[in-house]
């Protein structure tokens, strides 16, 4: 455990939607915000006299550590000279391990990761909870899962056979579904990614199964996300008590009337489809994939807007390491823009949904993503005002301190951790 931490000086924004305030002070210990302000006093002068660390944010600005509601860190492996399958489940965990670091240096301390290749998220955000391996927090799915047609489909046209391991778990029906679930649970998976088709126009999955496949995951601890951008989907993913919805580009008022009714949140995950529009060159997509994700773009800007005036909590993730967002660490900040650009969110408002409000896709809400006494102390310091200017928070460049659980963060050291002591060998037919 680190030393406890006092912030003093620069400007504090909590994460509770307030206006910024000179900061006070904020005490860390054992990995837990101690407390704000003139409460701390006392406990202040006892530290001082022992172990305590004091950081100096004058002209600086103190908020929460961001979170990615939606970066998949182990779907897409560069392809690296020297190095031969690179498709393997050895590369892929590799892979992964280099991305987190990636996303922490930028100031995110959190990521939910929906669905992945096999179980690789899981292994990596196991490493960094065991304090092996430097990276955010991860709260993760396994496989997404889905039937043939939904957006992960993995199965060739013809002959049905699987042309891409790891990539997606085919569910042929709802038995398939429940045995993939439980399969899922038992691994350890925070939760269920559903996949529905890839544009929204086809619904993949019945109704009534999926209000089933969603009882099943809840039953087994886990929460539910899905992929859904058509109408029928959206409407049947609130129905059913999906936990929340990811894009909902293709609603109409009436699936929007019922998303608001049963209180489920929708991620709009607006960044790599901005990316794609506004983006020449881009490998393997084409034209006429361009002029398609640039419309529905538009369509999606719509709607959400539609969704915000219904007061349907919107969270903000981007679908980094998909198409077009490949580079872990660069595109994470971009979605509080887009969203003040075109959503009509203020930023104060966008920094809530990247802090306070996705603490839910980390199954931590009211315990992470604000500053004051008794929350995870995971903090960023920037050298310039998000509030003024909300594209501060891809702006690397400008970031000046991380900390994760009360720990600052090195980061030009991001990779594996010293351990405290080397472990026993461990039982590799039984692991618990």
């Amino acid at each position: 455990m680190s030393n406890p931490l006092y912030i003093k000086g620069g400007t504090l924004i909590d994460g509770n939607g307030g206006a910024p305030i000179p900061n006070p002070g904020v005490l860390i210990v054992s990995g837990k915000i101690a407390g704000v302000g003139q409460c701390i006093e006392a406990q202040l002068a006892q530290l001082r006299q022992q172990n305590l660390v004091e950081l100096d944010a004058t002209g600086k600005h103190v908020m929460p550590g961001l979170i990615d509601g939606h970066c998949h860190i182990s779907s897409s492996q560069g392809a690296i000279p020297g190095i031969r399958y690179t498709d393997s489940q050895e590369f892929a965990t590799l892979w992964t391990a280099r991305a987190v670091g990636q996303v922490l240096e930028a100031g995110f301390t959190s990521l939910s990761a929906p669905g992945g290749k096999w179980f690789v998220d899981v292994t990596v955000r196991d490493a960094v909870n065991a304090g092996m391996l430097e990276g955010p927090r991860i709260y993760c799915a396994g496989m997404p899962i889905g039937p043939i047609g939904n957006i992960f489909d993995n199965t060739h046209p013809v002959t049905g056979e699987i042309t891409a391991e790891g990539v997606s778990a085919i569910c042929h029906s709802l038995d398939d579904f429940r045995k993939e679930i439980r399969l899922q649970a038992k691994r350890g998976v925070n939760m269920i990614k559903i996949a529905d088709s890839y544009w929204g126009d086809k619904e993949t999955i019945r109704s009534d199964e999926l209000a089933q496949i969603v009882d099943e995951a809840h039953r087994l601890g886990c929460t539910v996300s899905i992929h859904a951008r058509g109408s029928g989907s959206t409407r049947a993913s609130a129905l059913a008590g999906m936990d929340w919805i990811f894009h909902a580009d293709l609603a109409t008022d009436e699936d929007l009337d019922a998303v608001a009714k049963a209180g489920v949140p929708i991620m709009p995950c607006f960044t790599q489809c901005h990316i794609i529009a506004t983006t020449d060159n881009i490998p393997g997509v084409g034209a006429v994939t361009r002029k398609r994700v640039t419309a529905q773009l538009e369509t999606a800007y719509s709607v959400i807007r539609k969704a915000r005036e219904r007061g349907i909590k919107l969270l903000m993730g981007t679908d980094s390491g998909n198409t077009a967002c490949y580079e872990q660490g660069r595109y994470h900040g971009i979605e509080g823009e887009l969203m003040v650009k075109n959503i009509g969110m203020t930023p104060m408002e966008a920094i809530v949904a990247y802090t306070k409000d996705n603490a839910k896709v980390m199954g931590l809400a009211g315990q992470l993503g604000t500053i004051e006494a008794d929350m995870l102390a995971d903090i960023v310091i920037w050298n310039a005002d998000p509030v003024k200017d909300i594209s501060v928070l891809y702006k690397k460049e400008l970031l000046d301190t991380v900390i994760k659980d009360g720990r600052v963060i090195k980061r030009d050291g991001i990779g594996f951790r010293p351990l405290p002591k080397e472990p026993p060998k461990a039982n590799v037919i039984n692991q618990g």
